[in-house]
């Protein structure tokens, strides 16, 4: 199974899209702009789905599920809304198909149009806020925190696998509040939980901030972020939590009775990720030879691979591995015997390298004399001979090594790839010939934010949580600047 990937360093662009199908992750459909999820890659989602739904319920959201469909009239309800989506919408027309009278296939029935357009949701906010208004009537009917594992539908024109689809899958959070502290708390704290999940389950280094006013999600009155950077210098959001205020409230009239018995307006979040995760797992991590996944999201985390001559060694061999994969899967570690007799080992090796599974053992009629294993780490591509005895705490140890070692060498790489510059000449030259994350003094306005847009295509990712005060002046204008922010080009 040859690999024949593209190099990184001779085409960043072709090798993700390459890797993307060569792996089995993904392929484009017959839907112009739509995806196939394979099941290996689906795989690696549904474990990204668990351990996110985990957190989400340990910290007191519910799933629910609302329509696919939205009235078109719900969206114009909250006019900054519509306007940030409105150019991405598909919208539904008629409800029934008919045979053409000239025999030439099937068509559109004109007398079967809908009285009110319905729009394929790209975002959820209005058809959840208009169920709430039935929800919710007390203080005691809050806080309300649901979620819900979807799919979208924001038309694209530029498409990419998980990076950029028309129709993706992700999971979106919406929760209503009686104040303003409580709400901005949830969308804060959902932050840090996609940061935790990213460090710790994806091995993904985050920097936690803000959005601009022009970067934020549309109605939202402050979005928090968390920003990751890819191999080739470009950034990408990995995930969003938005303070909301009382818009959908007051646009769905969405209120409630307080403790004093006066009516108010209810104060909501909403957040999500995505499939797109899964382009940022591929782009943090994966090499010229193939994906490199962290353990806790490997769909197999440890593959053992017969070599043999003939089935007599094969059933010794898998006799004998019998009882070390019963003991790995014991310890909660996924773990798969390949006896295809369809595929040679080297074969193989090939194709769990290129799959990006953590660990490899090979066992031979040699090792099975010698009582050892040959084991092989696909992040450093080290082998090891292991003695049987103590193969299983060796795999678990490992592990934890390889899911810190491809975080840390990540966070070597963001590290190195952050730089500061006071000159816009300086900004320039750096996002042209490095790129990577640039902190840098901004006056503030959207027009200097969009010069510096249109000039570099660079944008302002976020203004770090933890940002340092730091009295300077824009690299554009010279006017006062109170800290630096974070530019980048992106995703």
């Amino acid at each position: 199974m040859g690999k024949n990937l593209t190099s990184r360093t001779e085409d960043y662009s072709k090798w993700y899209n390459e890797l993307v199908v060569k792996a089995d992750l993904a392929e484009n459909s017959g839907v112009r702009g739509c995806m196939v999820i394979k099941p290996y890659g689906f795989a690696i989602w549904e474990k990204m789905q668990a351990a996110l739904d985990k957190m989400f319920k340990e910290t007191g959201h519910q799933n629910a599920y609302f329509p696919l469909f939205i009235p078109k009239s719900y969206l114009s309800k909250e006019a900054s809304h519509v306007e940030g989506f409105a150019k991405e919408c598909a919208v539904v027309t008629h409800y029934r198909l008919k045979n053409a009278e000239d025999g030439s296939g099937i068509v559109v029935d004109d007398e079967a149009k809908l009285e009110e357009e319905l729009i394929v949701r790209p975002t959820s906010e209005t058809i959840i806020w208009d169920t709430y208004r039935r929800w919710i009537q007390s203080y005691r009917d809050l806080p309300l925190l649901l979620n819900q594992w979807a799919n979208v539908v924001r038309w694209e024109m530029r498409t990419r696998l998980f990076l950029r689809t028309a129709e993706f899958l992700w999971q979106e959070g919406h929760t209503a509040h009686a104040t303003k502290e409580e709400a901005m708390e949830e969308a804060e704290m959902i932050m840090h939980l996609y940061a935790e999940f990213a460090e710790n389950h994806m091995a993904l280094p985050v920097i936690k901030g803000t959005k601009t006013e022009s970067e934020r999600f549309a109605g939202a009155e402050e979005t928090f972020c968390i920003e990751a950077l890819m191999q080739d210098g470009k950034a990408l959001q990995a995930g969003t939590s938005h303070f909301l205020g009382q818009n959908f409230a007051k646009a769905f009239d969405v209120k409630f009775a307080n403790k004093e018995g006066k009516q108010d307006y209810v104060w909501a979040t909403s957040w999500g990720v995505s499939t797109r995760l899964m382009g940022a797992l591929i782009m943090t991590h994966s090499d010229d030879n193939g994906l490199v996944l962290p353990p806790k999201l490997a769909p197999i985390q440890v593959v053992i691979v017969p070599i043999y001559k003939g089935t007599e060694q094969l059933d010794a061999i898998a006799e004998k591995i019998d009882s070390l994969v019963k003991a790995l899967r014991e310890k909660g570690i996924t773990v798969k015997f390949d006896d295809r007799d369809t595929h040679k080992p080297g074969f193989k090796f090939n194709e769990y390298e290129l799959k990006g599974v953590p660990i490899r053992l090979a066992v031979g009629q040699r090792d099975l004399e010698n009582g050892t294993y040959e084991l092989a780490r696909r992040d450093t591509l080290e082998k090891q001979s292991v003695p049987a005895e103590n193969v299983v705490t060796t795999i678990i140890s490992l592990l934890e090594e390889i899911q810190a070692n491809i975080y840390n060498k990540a966070l070597q790489h963001r590290e190195a790839s952050t730089q500061s510059v006071d000159t816009y000449d300086e900004f320039k030259k750096m996002i042209d010939s490095k790129g990577g994350f640039i902190a840098a003094h901004w006056d503030g306005t959207a027009e200097t934010e969009e010069k510096i847009q249109q000039e570099t295509k660079a944008t302002i990712r976020c203004i770090p949580i933890n940002v340092e005060p730091e009295a300077g002046k824009c690299m554009v204008t010279g006017k006062p600047s109170p800290y630096r922010v974070l530019f980048a080009k992106a995703y």
